[in-house]
């Protein structure tokens, strides 16, 4: 063979080389966007389907990430439990997305977390949730306990007086693994047993008189009451309807909600409501350049002048920027790579301060309590001086106050037992054994 075809034929491998790197440059970074659009959890995830799509769209308008596009890959689980694992499977093996944000409720969480552990997905969940859980596969961008129930109970404790607690939630894991450390927490507070009522309804309850007419009950026995509420999903309108019905006010028994924000609201008269408080990690009313430019941009995104924020919308925003700003570091979109790259990574909140990537794969918040406008918005009442770092095992269950998580190497393990010293189950098995 002669010296130019040889050199022609190294020529033509190098053109394919680069044609071939080029094209693998210009493949889109697959998100997929796992959240209810139809059935009983739509009222909330709705709108965070749209705001990962905005963020997409701003992403790439500012050149995408590691210069390739971004596409959304949406489908819709139906608030429907097991085909969330059906459609993260979708997600992960069909349309072999790089990322995954989605989820509401624990339940469906638990459902996907064995699928996305299987298959070695990347989820972000944007959610408060009652902890008990790290898995290497999922980053909890929504508040633990310790930042959303405890700090809640402790104001309303300290600054309120509160001696009664009625424990309302939906009758799902959330609710019921939160009723249980707050039960513990209480009782440690020196609170007695009879004073602490606890309830539970289906997902979409609609018929509140006679549950409202116990509370109000319970609250007359001449002890400051309140109620901390984990109603999940479009059962707080009727909840709220009937408190209003029954001439419960926030001066006679305050409910503190962990699920409901300025999209719950937003479809029910708020004038009776006043007063009665939520805890999240931002409020759209929160004063802050970078709050009031997210509000400008979900404005423009919607067409609508009175769409409204949330938390969980702050937590995708988090999510979103914390997985940007962690491909850039790993400098490509691989798993493994990017779980090493993203702990330890700060991104701006919309607080006006920073949410860090903790080794246990949960983030650090400020905690807010906010009162109820009649606007539909909130007035923060409460805030903590610094963000606080989410606990993934909670100090006030017996089988969790040794456990700690920490993905970073040598130790990576989500079930670390300080007192023997060993690492237990992944939190995707934990998941498949409690079904």
């Amino acid at each position: 063979m002669t010296i130019r075809k040889h050199v022609k034929l190294g020529l033509s491998a190098l053109a394919l080389s680069v044609s071939l790197n080029a094209m693998a440059a210009e493949d889109p970074i697959k998100v997929g966007i796992l959240h209810s659009l139809s059935g009983t959890m739509a009222i909330s995830e709705t709108v965070l389907k749209d705001t990962v799509e905005m963020l997409i769209e701003k992403q790439n308008a500012e050149g995408g990430v590691l210069g390739r596009q971004l596409e959304a890959v949406v489908v819709d689980p139906a608030s429907n439990w097991p085909l969330f694992a059906e459609k993260a499977r979708e997600l992960l093996a069909q349309e072999k997305v790089d990322v995954i944000f989605g989820n509401w409720t624990s339940v469906s969480r638990k459902s996907v977390l064995p699928v996305v552990e299987e298959l070695n997905g990347l989820l972000f969940y944007p959610v408060q949730y009652e902890g008990e859980e790290s898995s290497e596969n999922v980053f909890y961008t929504g508040a633990a306990p310790n930042q959303q129930a405890i700090p809640a109970v402790n104001y309303l404790m300290n600054n309120i007086g509160v001696e009664r607690w009625v424990l309302a939630g939906t009758d799902y894991v959330y609710p019921r693994t939160t009723n249980k450390i707050l039960e513990t927490y209480l009782m440690d507070q020196g609170v007695a047993k009879e004073d602490i009522m606890i309830n539970y309804t289906p997902f979409g309850h609609s018929d509140w008189q006679n549950i409202v007419s116990d509370i109000k009950r319970f609250g007359s026995a001449g002890k400051k009451t309140a109620v901390v509420s984990t109603i999940n999903g479009d059962a707080n309108v009727p909840f709220y309807r009937e408190l209003g019905n029954q001439g419960i006010s926030a001066s006679d028994i305050p409910v503190v909600a962990f699920s409901v924000g300025e999209q719950e609201l937003s479809g029910i008269d708020t004038g009776p409501l006043v007063g009665h408080l939520a805890a999240w990690n931002y409020f759209m009313s929160v004063d802050s350049d970078a709050n009031y430019d997210f509000i400008d941009q979900w404005i423009e995104h919607t067409g609508n002048d009175e769409a409204v924020t949330n938390d969980p919308m702050e937590a995708h925003y988090i999510g979103f920027n914390m997985y940007i700003e962690a491909v850039k570091k790993a400098g490509t979109t691989d798993v493994d790579a990017v779980k090493d790259a993203i702990i330890g990574v700060t991104v701006p909140n919309l607080t006006g301060g920073y949410a860090a990537m903790m080794p246990n794969h949960h983030i650090t918040k400020p905690v807010l309590i906010g009162e109820i406008q009649d606007n539909g918005q909130f007035s923060v009442v409460w805030e903590t001086p610094s963000t606080v770092a989410g606990d993934a095992w909670s100090d006030y269950l017996p089988g969790s106050r040794d456990m700690v998580a920490d993905w970073r190497k040598p130790l990576f393990c989500g079930t670390f037992n300080t007192k023997t010293g060993s690492c237990g189950a992944s939190a995707g098995q934990m998941a498949a054994a409690a079904e």
